[in-house]
């Protein structure tokens, strides 16, 4: 079985129903406006960016996870922008619909916050 990296993402409704429309198993093309798809390494940061900034723009945030192979997440360096938990990893729009082809399994809503 291929080794897969947990990845975690907060969202809110309006990109939480499209991913719905997928049956869970793919992230929307990001915007003209987001050149960047910004999954991050764990749930506690997750967390704290859906209830910071999700509630405040759409009344409730969502927190993801999702399993991705490994041989695709090694191209990409975690960066650290701000304290120790607040990593991430930054992956081009342009690779969005490589890593929705590795994605294992299906993506989880494991967190809803009002």
């Amino acid at each position: 079985m291929e080794e897969t990296v947990t990845l975690y993402r907060p969202t809110g409704p309006k990109e939480l129903e499209l991913v719905k429309q997928s049956d869970y198993t793919k992230w929307p093309p990001r915007l003209p406006e987001q050149p960047i798809f910004y999954p991050v390494t764990n749930e506690q940061y997750a967390q704290e960016i859906a209830t910071k900034w999700n509630i405040r723009d759409s009344g409730v945030g969502y927190v993801t996870r999702f399993e991705v192979k490994k041989v695709l997440m090694d191209k990409y360096e975690v960066h650290q922008v701000g304290a120790s938990y607040h990593t991430e990893w930054w992956i081009p729009a342009e690779d969005l619909e490589e890593l929705n082809s590795n994605i294992v399994g299906k993506i989880e809503v494991i967190g809803e916050y009002r």
